[in-house]
């Protein structure tokens, strides 16, 4: 069995960007990924733009060009591949990991398939978007009910309820009603998130003023029915059954806790953000680090492509022996 200096688990920006430092370090490496290369961002909406600008989510130091600001959907997937390919990273797609066991000072990374590889160090980039919150309401697991949107096309002229207030219920609610839409965000605060893309704020509020998306907010959703939701006012205390032919729970995500501690990675109970090293981003287990958002627990939300990306230059680092170079923006914060 081949012995490899590093695996690393998860294709995904961040997982390239610790592919990379180890090719250019002349460390053998392998990368598994339950999907396809990005799979996350391939999974997102058909037209969406990213938040950051081009050149804040490069990796390996290749440009990003594009005509606009900032990149969609289809220009960063072209661009991912593209640098993988120029780096040619090795890769083994569609694998999922079941758990990483060290053995002495050797890794073995076991899947769900039954292989077995073996690492020397090994590094989990696996983000958090195979796990979307839950509410724990009756009816949250109906066919009808999902925590994905693509695009609007299956839902003009039916009735929607976007159950969320953050960029993906905003991106999803402006795209649904420009196509023929009966849309309704539903949320638990008094306003929309204060994260939510600057362009977006203006275009979202004037909709709501002219009547054309409805909004329910200092509300939660207490049941869901086919055909129907059940709505709780928390200032008034009063319930309401809505119409809703289908339901999108755009409420965030968590990273697969159960993994990272089959992984034997102790995690902090109530946020879920692992025990590592804030330099060297090895955790209590030697040998075995975190890239990306994977690092930050349920604040999904402070680590991203921008900053998730220069881990991997610190980890390699550590792991070549060399002075470990400062990351910028750690999470000290959360």
């Amino acid at each position: 069995m081949k012995l490899y200096d590093v695996v690393i688990i998860g294709a995904g920006p961040c997982g390239l960007a610790a592919g990379i430092e180890a090719a250019k370090a002349g460390l053998s490496h392998l990368i598994l990924e339950k999907g396809s290369i990005t799979e996350s961002i391939r999974r997102y909406p058909k037209r969406m733009r990213f938040f950051s600008t081009a050149e804040n989510i490069e990796i390996g130091g290749i440009p990003f060009p594009i005509s606009e600001v900032k990149a969609n959907r289809s220009e960063a997937l072209q661009y991912y591949r593209k640098v993988a390919g120029y780096y040619h990273l090795n890769f083994k797609l569609f694998t999922e990991v079941a758990q990483v066991v060290k053995q002495d000072a050797i890794f073995e990374v076991q899947t769900v398939g039954g292989e077995t590889y073996q690492a020397r160090k090994v590094i989990i980039a696996t983000g958090y978007f195979d796990f979307p919150r839950k509410l724990g309401i009756p009816g949250e697991n109906l066919p009808h009910v999902s925590p994905y949107y693509d695009e609007p096309f299956q839902y003009s002229f039916s009735k929607v309820v976007i159950i969320g207030a953050a960029n993906s219920a905003v991106e999803a609610a402006l795209e649904m009603y420009r196509h023929d839409v009966d849309v309704t965000i539903v949320h638990r605060g008094e306003d929309f998130r204060p994260t939510v893309k600057y362009w977006l704020v203006p275009d979202v509020k004037n909709r709501i003023k002219e009547g054309k998306i409805k909004t329910k907010f200092n509300s939660l959703i207490k049941a869901i029915e086919p055909k129907r939701i059940l709505v709780d006012n928390l200032l008034t205390g009063e319930e309401e059954w809505m119409e809703a032919d289908f339901v999108f729970m755009l409420i965030g995500y968590i990273p697969d806790g159960a993994f990272l501690q089959r992984c034997g990675i102790e995690l902090r109970e109530s946020t879920m953000i692992p025990v590592f090293d804030p330099e060297t981003f090895e955790t209590n287990v030697p040998g075995l680090y975190l890239c990306g958002t994977v690092i930050a627990g349920i604040h999904t939300e402070k680590v991203f492509i921008e900053n998730g990306r220069d881990h991997a230059v610190a980890i390699i680092d550590h792991i070549a022996g060399r002075e470990v170079r400062k990351v910028k923006e750690l999470i000290d914060r959360i």
